[in-house]
């Protein structure tokens, strides 16, 4: 650990490890249930606003990654100059005051502007806590708090779409962005009393033109950052794809009606569970190990997947289905962590705007990839299972390209 982490370990102050983890986890956590939790209020939201493709239903997750991905490039030059605390804590306020709004929205279009706004407040929980974990941790310590982050990040998906399914039951799809707001200024609330300033005054960057473009300079010509964000964009866009697409496939190919919550939070229950047992052997493994076999294997399962439902007149029956998508999932938690830490890794002095660059990449490119996996339904769970198989190839092409050709290198050691 380098003295700028041991400095901001120590103002952590009576913050312990395993709080510090949770008040990160709960503040990425703000994003996936801005999204996950509407999944099954989507059909509800469209009728009420009168949407009539169903296909058109996603732009309320496009735009708020759309809004998520731009704000990107802001904090993270705004966090290097004055500090994580208050541009987070800003954040955090968009983000509720965007939700209350949508309550009282009159048409669909107001409705993706708000959801726009909101996704620009939620990209500080993004840019920011990652830049808090690099002032605090680097190397491969980095990578196993972020794995445990993720890991309770993943109790989101685990439980939004069911939790959003049960407040349908009290009322309309409105409810859904009160209840998301309560949250967010609950874990607001927590983190403005108990999360102390990380940034060391030594790496704080002047805001001025040259200096912010400089930092952007500095990502953007290091190759292991920016070739390991590539690929991180492509696997994301994977996730992005199954997300924009779930109700339709779970609910209209499927059939699962009520079940879909349960199906949903099956997924990302493999995907939990893969990151803490990252947590545990990145430190034995380290990094490219782990990451890289993950790749691979994530590549090949999805190869056998397409190829299975080639071999079908029409869907695959679903226990058989839900099998490949936990396979690749669980492939996809050693990959999301590890790839993050390794593209931070070499930019600690510049941590914010770094978040920030490879947040706004990683996002906008892993929306677009999603959002044109999602368009792409034809009725069939076809689009989504090719797509998953193409964007691994990208993935792993840009691997290749970081790597100089060769993976399994263990080049980062224990900090």
């Amino acid at each position: 650990m380098s003295t700028t982490a041991k400095t901001a370990a120590d103002r952590l102050g009576r913050m312990g490890r395993y709080e510090f983890i949770a008040i990160m986890a709960a503040l990425m956590a703000l994003n996936a249930l801005a999204i996950d939790i509407m999944l099954p209020g989507l059909q509800q939201i469209g009728a009420s606003l009168g949407v009539t493709n169903e296909n058109h239903r996603q732009y309320v997750i496009t735009a708020y990654l759309i809004g998520f991905g731009i704000a990107q490039l802001a904090y993270g030059p705004v966090s290097d100059r004055f500090g994580r605390r208050a541009p987070l804590l800003a954040g955090i306020g968009i983000y509720i005051a965007a939700g209350l709004c949508i309550v009282a929205v009159p048409s669909f279009g107001l409705m993706l502007a708000l959801r726009f706004l909101q996704g620009l407040g939620s990209a500080a929980m993004r840019v920011i806590t990652v830049s808090i974990v690099r002032d605090v941790f680097g190397g491969r310590q980095m990578a196993e708090v972020m794995s445990l982050i993720m890991m309770v990040f993943m109790i989101a998906p685990v439980i939004a779409p069911a939790t959003g399914q049960a407040v349908m039951l009290f009322g309309n799809w409105h409810l859904i962005f009160i209840f998301i707001s309560v949250v967010a200024l609950i874990v607001g609330t927590w983190t403005y009393l108990r999360l102390p300033e990380t940034l060391d005054p030594r790496d704080i960057r002047s805001l001025n033109p040259r200096t912010v473009l400089d930092g952007f300079r500095i990502v953007l010509t290091n190759r292991i950052a920016l070739f390991y964000s590539l690929g991180s964009t492509f696997i994301f866009g994977a996730l992005f794809g199954f997300i924009n697409s779930a109700q339709q496939v779970y609910v209209g190919v499927y059939g699962l009606g009520l079940w879909f919550p349960v199906a949903f939070a099956a997924v990302a229950a493999f995907m939990s569970l893969s990151s803490f047992l990252n947590s545990r052997l990145v430190g034995r493994f380290g990094m490219r190990r782990l990451s890289h076999g993950a790749l691979l294997g994530f590549l090949t399962v999805n190869a056998l997947w397409l190829v299975t439902q080639l071999s079908f007149s029409g869907p695959m029956p679903f226990p058989l289905f839900i099998a490949f998508f936990g396979l690749a999932m669980f492939q996809f938690g050693w990959i999301g962590s590890n790839f993050n830490s390794l593209a931070m890794e070499p930019l600690g002095h510049v941590a914010g705007t770094a978040s920030s660059v490879l947040g706004f990449m990683g996002t906008i490119g892993g929306a677009l990839i999603g959002a044109a996996i999602g368009q792409a339904f034809d009725g069939t769970a076809l689009p989504m299972i090719a797509g998953f198989f193409g964007v691994s190839l990208m993935g792993l092409f840009f691997v290749l390209i970081a790597e100089k050709g060769r993976l399994f290198r263990a080049q980062n050691k224990p900090v």
